[in-house]
């Protein structure tokens, strides 16, 4: 049975039961891309890192966590929750995870990028995101399970599990800071030049595509946006802080992926 037959049919059974058939479902249907290097697991950092006990720091790629509270700030909502989940999947697994790199292996951090298994082999990814703990996300070239991480966040988003309990998805017009956001808004105008392609959202908020990310997108996909409502995430970017000066559009939020960017049936 296809994974989308069986989400569908989860969605008609009790809370509980919903949030463990997609986590099971999700997991499962998101197969290894190609062979796993078994490691030990020294330390869970949060939802989405881990640290081996060679010292190591793993990015799992797909997913984008809450934030914990550092530095005075508190933890968002669900970011304890899914440090401890990850935790739980790693301990049901014998400490251990099955890791395969990402085309892209290492970002700015010096992090590995890869995707987490266990013997069983089920995504890790795929579990947190089919029980609301995390937001999918996806940065090529690191792509390999990106349409089954998005399916399995969008059973958490049609059940309302986790952090779809309430709406994450802020308009465009409010945007007041950086970070990791879930953004909506009608495209006011499209334009190209040599950083890409550009859509300038109501409020101030740029979207670029850049060149190298242009093949991805349909030809002529992103020109038939203008004028009509697109839901965005990804890494909101003050430019006026990096700039020094308030450029036309202050917040820039970069995407290299279709599914990165939809437009919105209103």
């Amino acid at each position: 049975m296809r994974l989308s037959e069986q989400l569908r049919k989860a969605s008609l059974v009790g809370a509980f039961f919903v949030s463990a058939f997609f986590a099971a479902a999700a997991s499962a249907a998101c197969s290894p891309p190609g062979p796993l290097q078994v490691q030990k697991v020294a330390q869970v950092i949060d939802g989405d890192t881990l640290r081996l006990v060679d010292g190591r720091s793993v990015r799992l790629i797909g997913l984008n966590t809450p934030e914990l509270g550092r530095k005075g700030r508190r933890a968002e909502p669900f970011a304890e929750r899914a440090k401890r989940r990850l935790q739980a999947l790693v301990e049901a697994n014998g400490g251990q995870v099955g890791l395969h790199s990402g085309e892209q292996a290492r970002d700015n951090y010096g992090r590995w990028l890869a995707h987490a298994f266990d013997s069983a082999g089920s995504n890790l990814e795929a579990s947190l995101l089919a029980e609301g703990l995390g937001y999918f996300v996806v940065v090529r070239p690191n792509a390999a399970l990106a349409a089954c991480h998005l399916l399995a966040e969008r059973g958490a988003r049609e059940a309302g599990l986790g952090l779809w309990r309430q709406s994450p998805v802020q308009s465009a017009r409010n945007v007041r800071q950086g970070g990791f956001a879930l953004l909506e808004g009608r495209v006011q105008r499209v334009e190209r030049n040599r950083g890409g392609i550009w859509l300038e959202l109501e409020g101030g908020v740029a979207v670029q595509v850049p060149v190298a990310a242009l093949d991805a997108f349909r030809q002529g996909h992103l020109d038939e946006l203008r004028g009509r409502s697109v839901e965005v995430r990804g890494w909101v970017i003050d430019r006026a802080r990096r700039q020094g000066s308030t450029p036309r559009s202050r917040w820039l939020v970069q995407v290299s992926h279709p599914a990165m960017l939809a437009e919105t049936r209103n």
